[in-house]
């Protein structure tokens, strides 16, 4: 068997079929590849419709989305482990792509960030800028497991996905596999993600719940020089934006006159975050510039605030 494709799944019965669908119709040899669904205890009718389709499913109730990974890596056989999340689909070609790496030892895990489907909205096409890799295929620092292709022995020579980790569970991965061979990214294995926060209230909500597993997953695997800007960033960004406020209110008490330092600290962090959108987002596309700003800000509010309230 030369893939296992692994989907962890919940209440996803508006996705699965779709994503199943696009899995089985892909150009490649069926008997060459596996499907497995390991669903978390599902009140709708995930299970049902994953077997209907074809697909061997495990019913694991109460696990973190990494246990569920974990618990089909240990069910499958595949040289290759193929890891997809249920409110994604793959293009025909996937497979076909993801074959050329079986003979490249060398490269521990590869895959790419899947795409955002059409009618995406100002947010989701703004946020893939963010998300997207520089090159097309290269090495990269780290890969998301919404399209994660990890070779097994790799897989278990670093342990597979901490169990403790309820968010950024695939970024804690990549790090220790960079230990035991190369990490490539290649846009050609394509997939499409349809579960992008669509909105700015959600893609707040969203970042919030990550951003707990963020600095979770720096304390439990230690800190890395990589990690500090993705650590300190929003940590500034929360006190710049707190100590704006609380100037104003010292100064209209007479309290202090720390106003005019307060606004001019802000002013001189909202220009570095635009140089930043700039030089390192946009990418030829300064049409999109703003909306990549405003994301910047209340996506460094969001990783801010889930750090602030962490017990």
């Amino acid at each position: 068997m030369q893939f296992s494709v692994i989907i962890p799944a919940k209440n996803e019965q508006e996705n699965i079929g779709r994503c199943l669908d696009s899995v089985f119709q892909v150009d490649w040899d069926p008997g060459e590849f596996e499907v497995i669904v390991v669903d978390n205890g599902s009140r709708d009718a995930t299970a049902a419709l994953a077997r209907a389709r074809g697909a061997r499913v495990f019913v694991q109730p109460g696990l973190t989305i990494a246990a569920l990974r974990n618990f089909g890596a240990a069910r499958s056989s595949g040289a290759l482990l193929a890891f997809l999340d249920a409110d994604c689909t793959v293009d025909r070609s996937w497979l076909r792509e993801a074959a050329r790496y079986l003979g490249r030892g060398e490269i521990a895990c590869f895959g790419s960030p899947p795409r955002i489907p059409d009618g995406a909205t100002w947010v989701q096409r703004a946020w893939f800028q963010v998300r997207r890799k520089k090159v097309s295929c290269g090495e990269t620092r780290w890969l998301e497991s919404m399209n994660m292709f990890v070779r097994r022995g790799a897989f278990s020579r670093c342990g597979g996905f901490d169990e403790g980790l309820v968010t950024c569970e695939d970024y804690d991965l990549s790090l220790r596999l960079q230990e035991v061979g190369k990490l490539y990214t290649d846009s050609a294995i394509g997939a499409v993600h349809f579960g992008e926060a669509a909105s700015l209230t959600r893609f707040f909500r969203k970042e919030l719940w990550r951003g707990i597993g963020n600095l979770k997953g720096v304390l439990r695997h230690g800190v890395r020089l990589s990690e500090l800007p993705g650590v300190c960033l929003p940590l500034m960004h929360c006190l710049v934006l707190l100590s704006l406020p609380l100037a104003l209110a010292a100064a209209g008490l007479s309290l202090a006159d720390t106003s005019g330092y307060a606004v001019a600290l802000f002013l001189c962090w909202q220009v570095l975050l635009l140089v930043l959108c700039y030089l390192r987002y946009c990418r030829g596309v300064a049409g999109q510039l703003a909306q990549i700003f405003l994301l910047l800000n209340v996506y460094y509010l969001a990783r801010g605030v889930a750090f602030l309230r962490q017990p």
